[in-house]
């Protein structure tokens, strides 16, 4: 179903985000990240050449939600397992989550492909989910957030700037590799995006969401991109949790609570690592698997609330690779 624009909020990610960028400029040595200028574009390295921090890890997560979210880290406690985690708090949820921080637009980035997400995505309006939002962003300032291992090349820096229509001293790109520090954390920042993600893909109409909540343990720093992406996976499908005010029927959204958490997905119970060991495809992840944990959808007409889901702390420990020894 098609959103009507008039519910969407007239908010532009890639305006709203580009405070966020003054703090990467001139914070950089703080944030132990690198800005550099190639080919008039401002390219902001997160993690491939230089340590990233958790303070840049907020910054890419909310600026991947184009400026529109409340992004944070604490301590939380998993059902028994006390780790750090990330929480994301949102307004405006459909504009944050699936027009800025979804990661839909393919990007060859040296020998492989990468997905650009963030506010840039809004400008370019890349297939049917902005069909579906029925909005484009007309801003002059770009921004885009690749996960990747490499800084991008020449080609693919003109490609951004082809597709995004702006000159290059308006184009912005931050990259951060899976597994690095900030890629963890932006990575985790997206468990109310993997709600909103798999709502849309069970038909729901996401205008009927008001705002969204959501909290994910940060997985440790993997030694590899393959790991990573296994740790990344694990941590929303087995530990984030996720709440949404909506606008409804009680008895739409019993029925379509049951429908979003992890457990009601196929190959739940294994870490990513362990259900993908014997796979040629482990990159090609089944869609299903971008769920979070839990959700709890919270009627704003009825009052009533309702919940599915659980976490998994035994599961997050071997995928984390956790050894723990009591004081006891």
């Amino acid at each position: 179903m098609l959103l009507p624009l008039s519910r969407i909020p007239e908010l532009s990610p890639n305006r709203q985000a580009f405070p966020l960028i003054k703090e990467f400029l001139n914070r950089s040595e703080l944030l132990q990240i690198k800005v550099h200028k190639q080919n008039g574009v401002t390219v902001i390295d997160c993690g491939v050449n230089v340590e990233g921090s958790w303070d840049a890890g907020i910054l890419f997560a909310a600026v991947c939600l184009g400026g529109l979210a409340q992004v944070k880290l604490q301590w939380m406690d998993f059902d028994g397992l006390r780790w750090p985690s990330v929480e994301v708090v949102t307004d405006h949820p459909v504009r944050a989550c699936m027009a800025s921080q979804y990661a839909g637009w393919p990007i060859k980035l040296g020998r492989g492909v990468t997905m650009g997400s963030g506010p840039a995505c809004a400008i370019v309006h890349k297939g049917s989910l902005f069909r579906m939002l029925g909005y484009e962003d007309h801003s002059e300032t770009a921004i885009i957030c690749l996960e990747g291992r490499e800084l991008p090349s020449d080609e693919v820096i003109q490609h951004i700037l082809q597709e995004c229509h702006c000159d290059p001293r308006n184009l912005y790109i931050l990259v951060a590799p899976t597994a690095s520090l900030v890629g963890s954390v932006q990575v985790a920042a997206r468990a109310l995006e993997t709600a909103l993600f798999k709502i849309r893909r069970l038909g729901y109409d996401l205008g009927n969401i008001i705002s969204g909540w959501g909290v994910c343990p940060i997985p440790p720093v993997a030694r590899d991109t393959r790991s990573a992406l296994g740790r990344t996976n694990d941590a929303i499908f087995y530990g984030s949790s996720v709440l949404c005010n909506l606008r409804d029927d009680d008895e739409t959204l019993e029925h379509l609570v049951k429908q979003v958490p992890s457990c009601f997905t196929r190959g739940y119970g294994n870490a990513y690592m362990e259900a993908q060991t014997t796979s040629n495809n482990f990159f090609n992840i089944d869609p299903d698997q971008f769920t979070p944990a839990e959700i709890w959808l919270c009627n704003l007409n009825s009052g009533r609330s309702f919940h599915a889901g659980s976490l998994r702390p035994d599961i997050l420990r071997r995928s984390f690779e956790l050894e723990t020894n009591s004081c006891i």
